[in-house]
């Protein structure tokens, strides 16, 4: 068991590193690599306390996991997000039990956990705010993914595989999981008292997800660029039910975007998103969503690509563009991925790329 507890420590170390020495750290990756050097200081802890007691006491480390979840799940969907020291109040409940666990003594045995004793409060205590913690902040964490999922096609053109947070939404459903897990692994501790199984599944797991964020966190980029030059005003969060806009201001809205698109040929940039769009027109995002979504009947994503699709059959219509390849023009013509331009493509014509070339003789 202590070897495992090390394996942990040396692990999230080692990822905390790795993260804060990034050539271009965001506040994510400030966040990550600060819950990582956390991690391995709490797997540091119960390697000693293991060594210094022979019951074991109660991790704490699931009071890191939960917040942690929440705010890395936070600063990567939302663009308002920045890190303040109010922030700190969600190590509270981990710094609290952690002194707890140390100076009441929490340990697994049945015996002791539930004996009514001056100490039964903090045992309690302890489980009534883990079950309060695993449930407030993972639903947050699965609502905030799951909402930046579907919100991608309103604000960028080309979606990649980093933007989607599939590996996060991923990992925090596997955290769920573990959990229940691990809490069938601990009443069958409770019944026959013995908690060897359910130590080594806990850290086991702890470590597992520990490498799976390490990893995936050192590769992960920003996705919403905090850098951008402001407008100038404050972007309103007003639904499109309480719209203010009448008729006549959406009709030039829309007039303004269908000349933009037409004139300045912005969708031939494959890192076209929707506050460059903004920042362009001088037109507030949500108006600019707003005006895609109820007039011309589209998202951003369906939109621009539309115009790609465009641009891309009037060049495989020109014979002299036979000497570049599919994938070139696909690329020229503002797409980013090959395979998102070919799942695009037929999508938008019902026909691939190829054959559409070869329809036209």
């Amino acid at each position: 068991m202590n070897t495992v507890v090390w394996i942990g420590f040396s692990l999230a170390l080692f990822a905390g590193i790795l993260t804060v020495t990034k050539k271009q750290i965001t506040v994510s990756d400030k966040l990550l690599s600060a819950w990582l050097f956390l991690l391995a200081v709490d797997y540091a802890n119960i390697g000693i306390t293991f060594i210094s007691y022979n019951p074991a006491v109660i991790p704490s480390s699931f009071f890191l996991f939960n917040p942690a979840f929440y705010l890395y799940s936070r600063s990567l969907t939302d663009k308002n997000f920045n890190l303040k020291p109010i922030q700190l109040l969600h190590l509270i409940p981990y710094l609290f039990f952690e002194f707890a666990n140390h100076y009441y003594a929490l340990t697994f045995t049945i015996n002791d956990f539930f004996i009514i004793d001056s100490h039964l409060w903090i045992r309690l205590l302890f489980a009534v705010s883990f079950l309060l913690s695993l449930i407030i902040y993972n639903s947050l964490s699965i609502v905030y993914v799951h909402k930046h999922r579907i919100n991608l096609k309103n604000e960028f053109s080309n979606i990649n595989q980093n933007q989607k947070l599939a590996w996060l939404l991923f990992i925090v459903i596997s955290y769920v999981v573990y959990i229940l897990t691990a809490t069938g692994f601990g009443l069958f501790g409770f019944l026959y008292n013995d908690f060897e199984l359910s130590n080594l599944f806990n850290y086991s797991a702890a470590i597992a997800l520990t490498f799976a964020l390490g990893f995936y966190g050192v590769r992960q980029d920003e996705i919403y660029k905090r850098s951008l030059k402001s407008n100038g005003y404050k972007e309103s969060e007003e639904r499109y039910k309480n719209s203010k806009l009448t008729s006549d201001k959406k009709e030039t809205v829309k007039n303004l975007i269908l000349n933009y698109f037409t004139e300045k040929t912005p969708y031939l940039n494959p890192d076209l998103n929707m506050q460059l769009l903004s920042e362009e027109l001088q037109i507030p995002k949500h108006q600019l969503t707003e005006i895609l979504n109820t007039v011309l009947g589209k998202n951003f994503f369906q939109f621009v690509n539309e115009y790609r699709v465009k641009a891309v059959k009037q060049k495989l219509k020109d014979t002299e563009n036979d000497k570049y390849s599919i994938e070139a023009i696909g690329y020229d013509c503002g797409f980013s991925s090959k395979s998102s331009f070919y799942s695009v493509f037929k999508n938008i014509t019902g026909q691939t790329p190829l054959q559409f070339k070869n329809s036209r003789r």
